[in-house]
């Protein structure tokens, strides 16, 4: 999806240097979507990817899970270097700070949870880094193509790991319990329809696309993902259903 309108300069913008000559602005636009990834990568491997290690039912998984924190735990530190450059305070970038997403103040309390929050989670998180592809400063460019493979993975991990767990009877009603509980936290994640900061990113071409296409994009995808695994579509709230119009209506 376009930009609704062109960036007000020209060319990629290289280095932090470079952005704090664009402006304040554009500087700001940049350093609030580093900011949020540098908290939300750690957050979530605090309180998700380390406690599934103690979840995990064998040795194998629990390799694939350590995997998968440690590699979290590098998107962190990613996103923390490009904060550092840019000179972004210390403060701000405390995961402690009540800035992270509202999806990590829901306990993790059994596997299929883990496994749901994978397939769920980093699916969002991947339109996120999707958006980043083309963004305008080539540092966070360059992280969003380091990180996106790892992204598919953990997104993947999860996927087949909730195919395989819908093999048994008992095990589908547990992977449908999960994808129930973790989709509708998940639809906020992409802030709010009329926000002013996602204006803001795609005036500077920092992001590409609308908070409310993003999400219908979401829906749609998790839709595809239940089908898949016959598995029932949760409930789309109705305050959410002009997003997946939207995006629907661009698609078509």
């Amino acid at each position: 999806m376009s930009t609704n309108g062109h960036s007000p300069f020209e060319g990629p913008v290289q280095t932090a240097g470079d952005a704090a000559r664009v402006g304040e602005e554009y500087k700001t636009a940049v350093s609030k979507i580093i900011t949020s990834h540098t908290i939300n990568e750690l957050y979530g491997a605090q309180v998700f990817d380390e406690p599934a290690i103690a979840l995990a039912p064998n040795p194998y998984e629990k390799w694939l899970t350590c995997r998968i924190a440690m590699e979290e735990y590098g998107h962190h530190v990613r996103f923390r270097r490009l904060a550092d450059d840019l000179g972004i305070e210390a403060e701000k970038l405390d995961a402690g700070s009540g800035k992270h997403l509202s999806i990590f103040e829901y306990p993790l309390e059994v596997w299929p949870d883990f496994l749901a929050i994978k397939a769920l989670a980093d699916l969002a998180e991947i339109l996120q880094i999707e958006d980043l592809l083309e963004c305008s400063y080539i540092p966070l460019r360059d992280v969003a193509r380091a990180t996106m493979p790892e992204e598919k993975f953990h997104a993947g991990y999860g996927r087949s790991r909730l195919e395989e767990l819908g093999k048994t009877p008992e095990g589908k009603v547990q992977a449908q319990t999960a994808i129930d509980r973790y989709f509708e936290v998940m639809l906020p994640f992409f802030g709010r329809r009329d926000s002013r900061n996602n204006e803001m990113f795609r005036k500077w071409g920092v992001k590409q696309r609308t908070n409310g296409f993003m999400r219908g994009d979401y829906i749609a995808r998790v839709q595809q993902i239940t089908e898949e695994l016959d598995l029932a579509m949760p409930p789309v709230p109705e305050k959410y259903q002009p997003d997946l119009d939207e995006f629907r209506a661009s698609a078509s």
